[in-house]
């Protein structure tokens, strides 16, 4: 029957959702009662997959060897430079230069000799000798070029042309030739192994100076360091999972207490995870240090539907049969788990789509979107039939640890206390039986008895508002400092020797760029004044390197005039390049030949540029203002540094996935807006998630948590982790029928309040361990996740409950439904008493 004044469209979209829950309920109800029938079968296949793919994990591992393909932008405008200049100046043109491995750093090894404070690294001329003389002494070597910079410079007083008086620190950079060849480049490999055994010699032996190596393969090593370093802790955060969980799942009632069921739930998401593994280095996947973060977020999701089962299996009935309840738990919990599930599928396989720019993301989310498929798999299979198992030992009055029988209430009465409380079910006297036994469970009773009464209070409600006022605050102030500072160094282990060399090479040689190669690519008239003038300016504010600068400066003292093309070239190539002070500039020029006239193609100088402290952000603003440069002067270039790949579009890379998955979250919530459980339901999510995900990109930012690829993997896993725990709650809210919203805020805390207290407790005492990893990537996985953890247990036990109490939807109309069935049953009692005199009847 229709509700006066309701429109007929709104009926029939009610009843369109009533038709997909119930339709959906039915469907998980039914997979419920396969899993009870079979149990057998679902635990043995899970088991079978693991243990092929397992051992398929192990016999495939195979690490990452390309740490620039894996974090540096897919699609950069730097790697296309990079080809180009690799076209025009080969590497074989360039066999003793400083800069001749510009577009490619190759092979190389480096070294900072740093004096002790006070000291000058000029009068430590035998030390660096030294040093040099053992460098070019060790075999296998093919040394090209050895170029020095001074660092903590000190100037002499009024000196004009800047003469040093000390400087602090001296950095030589050795490189090698390989030219691409894959013996040379093992050569070169064995090298570099050789030349950091080496400085660690060397640091023993020379105590006055400190000495911080770096090889080409340095980055690498230290990246994959991190997997190594948290071996250990992840095992120890897994036990700590095991122990809370099982801990959590546990009952002074010896019956009804599933400790095991907590234990088996989060060893069912561990076995999903290794087979996801297995999947993933059978289809040629390569290890990466950022995978590591890939078991904390299969347990934050799968660990959820563990403890939703089973507080599922707690609402339903004792007197059904144990198959029955496995399936009134399916149908009770399954329905919103399956949804969670498919949200994150969603999130992370647009993640893993080719709109994602940074190869970690996407080898990332395509791993996550295989365990989440597996880890729901195993959840109704695997779990299910722990559950299954755990149910009948439960009907025949098996004790949950010890699997015997529970004694009779008189056999106990003669037994010693502590055999009573070992062995008692806490309900043996039929006179002290209660409609829900399950709610003498700790969480249970204390989110009862205390926490509900407490956070729906009146003179509480105000100060929560103040606080979420406060969060907001500092949220918003967050997202307004967000700034792309993404380094590489961010993601490798912190006491690793490449992370020491950066900070000494920050501290002590940051006034300067790296050297950028400024390349002309088409033909110029360089004897023109114009031209002249136009590569001057744009070579201002530069220290350049420049063979147009000192060609000119050489016709301008041997008063040679050139102002003609045949004069220009003619003067350059018998004069100029012949001079031996002046030969290096033969590679920077090519020549081509026409008949009898010579052309200058293509050209390349050197650009330093003046940096403050913060060096990367300034030349990513070098870049930025070079590249529109080359498109409005008359002058066609390229600028081209091989760090350039690593900064090219960063911070638009890594944002991108966060905002795909976001609007995908959103597009899907707003299509079920009039189809799934309530309208409201949706608009309440949609709310408590942007609200969840502002305030740990806001947090995460005044904790100097870096906008890298992990950071933003953490964003993405924050969507899925907020819509995992405030659904369920928030659907329960919507779908209540008590008489106010303080009663139905408090009935949806009661039946999810356990499991997301749970869940979201497991989860962050997991993380513990990791603030003991000496790694930059697990300080990022832990500030983020823990932000995730907090945030979305704030809103669940703080924010939401206080103001759904004074917020739509309103349950007035649940009211006026019970009045009016209450009007109408005294009504009937009281035609019946009047056809009746002489009888009362009872309804």
């Amino acid at each position: 029957m229709r509700r006066p004044g309701a429109p007929a469209s709104w009926i029939w979209w009610r009843m369109l959702r009533q038709v997909l829950r119930r339709g959906l309920q039915s469907f998980c109800h039914r997979l419920g009662l396969c899993v009870s029938r079979h149990p057998v079968f679902f635990l043995t296949v899970p088991a079978v997959l693991t243990i092929t793919f397992g051992l398929s994990a192990l016999n495939r591992f195979q690490p990452e060897g390309d740490l620039e393909r894996l974090v540096a932008p897919s699609h950069s405008l730097a790697k296309i430079e990079r080809s180009l200049a690799s076209s025009l100046f080969p590497l074989d043109q360039s066999k003793s230069q400083l800069y001749s491995d510009l577009h490619t750093p190759g092979r190389y090894g480096r070294v900072i000799l740093l004096s002790p404070p006070g000291d000058n690294i000029l009068l430590q001329a035998e030390g660096i000798l030294q040093t040099h003389r053992a460098v070019l002494e060790m075999k296998d070597g093919r040394s090209s070029f050895i170029g020095h910079q001074l660092g903590g410079v000190v100037e002499v007083p009024n000196s004009k042309d800047q003469r040093v008086k000390s400087a602090r620190a001296i950095q030589i950079t050795y490189y090698l030739q390989t030219y691409g060849s894959a013996t040379q480049d093992l050569i070169g490999e064995k090298w570099e192994n050789e030349f950091c055994k080496l400085m660690r010699k060397l640091q023993e032996e020379h105590q006055d100076l400190q000495l911080y190596s770096l090889a080409s393969f340095s980055l690498w090593r230290d990246f994959h360091k991190t997997s190594i370093l948290a071996r250990s802790k992840v095992l120890v955060s897994l036990v700590l999972i095991l122990t809370t969980a099982t801990l959590s799942s546990s009952m002074k009632d010896c019956l009804r207490s599933k400790p095991f069921l907590g234990l088996l739930g989060v060893l069912t998401v561990c076995i999903s995870i290794i087979t996801a593994a297995g999947i993933f280095f059978i289809t040629d996947g390569k290890y990466n240090s950022t995978l590591l973060g890939i078991p904390f977020f299969a347990m934050g999701h799968g660990t959820k539907g563990v403890f939703e089962l089973l507080s599922g299996w707690r609402r339903t009935r004792e007197t059904l049969p144990f198959k029955d309840r496995v399936a009134d738990a399916y149908s009770d919990v399954m329905v919103t788990y399956t949804m969670t599930s498919s949200l994150y599928f969603i999130t992370f396989g647009m993640g893993a789509s080719p709109f994602t720019n940074i190869e970690a993301v996407k080898v990332f989310c395509q791993n996550m979107c295989v365990s989440i498929l597996l880890n729901y798999f195993y959840i109704f299979s695997f779990f299910g039939s722990c559950l299954v198992f755990a149910g009948q030992l439960e009907q025949n009055r098996y004790h949950s640890i010890f699997c015997c029988k529970i004694p009779s209430a008189e056999y106990l009465d003669r037994k010693p206390v502590w055999f009573q409380t070992v062995m008692s079910d806490g309900h043996q006297q039929t006179s002290h039986h209660e409609t829900n036994p399950y709610q003498h469970h700790f969480i249970q009773h204390f989110l009862r008895e205390h926490y509900n009464e407490w956070i729906t209070n009146i003179y509480v409600k105000p100060f929560v508002v103040i606080l979420y006022l406060i969060y907001a605050s500092f949220s918003f102030m967050g997202c307004l400092q967000i700034s792309d500072k993404a380094n590489i160094i961010h993601l490798l282990a912190s006491d690793s020797p490449s992370v020491s060399y950066a900070m000494v090479q920050q501290k002590y040689f940051s006034n300067y760029s790296p050297v950028i190669g400024f390349y002309i690519y088409e033909p110029l008239e360089y004897w023109n004044s114009s031209v002249q003038e136009d590569i001057r300016r744009l070579c201002s504010g530069f220290t350049a390197v420049s063979w147009v600068e000192q060609y000119y400066q050489f016709l301008k003292v041997s008063n040679i005039s050139a102002n003609n093309k045949s004069d220009f070239i003619s003067v350059l190539q018998s004069s100029f390049l012949k001079k031996p002070e002046f030969q290096h500039f033969r590679n920077d020029i090519i020549f081509s030949k026409a008949g009898d006239e010579n052309n200058i193609i293509a050209s390349r100088l050197y650009l330093v540029a003046r940096t403050s402290r913060d060096k990367q952000k300034e030349v990513i603003e070098v870049l930025e203002k070079l590249r529109p440069l080359s498109l409005s002067k008359s002058i066609r270039f390229i600028v081209f540094n091989p760090s350039f790949v690593f900064m090219d579009h960063y911070g638009l890379s890594v944002t991108v996935p966060v905002l795909i998955a976001g609007v995908g979250v959103l597009l899907v919530l707003i299509l079920t807006f009039f189809l799934v459980i309530h309208p409201l339901g949706n608009f309440w999510l949609i709310l408590s998630v942007t609200s969840i995900e502002l305030g740990v990109l806001g947090l995460m930012t005044l904790w100097n948590v870096d906008m890298d690829c992990i950071s933003i993997l953490c964003l993405i896993y924050t969507l899925n982790f907020a819509i995992d725990h405030c659904a369920p709650l928030l659907y329960t809210f919507v779908l209540a029928t008590e008489h106010t919203r303080t009663q139905c805020i408090k009935s949806s805390l009661q039946e999810h309040g356990t499991a997301i207290l749970q869940n979201v407790t497991s989860f962050l005492i997991g993380l513990v361990p990791l603030l003991f990893v000496p790694s930059n990537l697990t300080f990022t996985l832990f500030k983020c996740l823990l932000l995730t953890g907090g945030c979305t247990l704030l809103h669940c036990f703080v924010i939401l409950p206080v103001f759904l109490t004074f917020f739509p939807p309103s349950k007035k109309h649940h009211k006026k439904k019970k009045r009016a069935k209450r009007k109408e049953r005294e009504e009937i009692e009281c035609i019946e008493i009047q056809e009746n005199p002489d009888h009362v009847t009872t309804v």
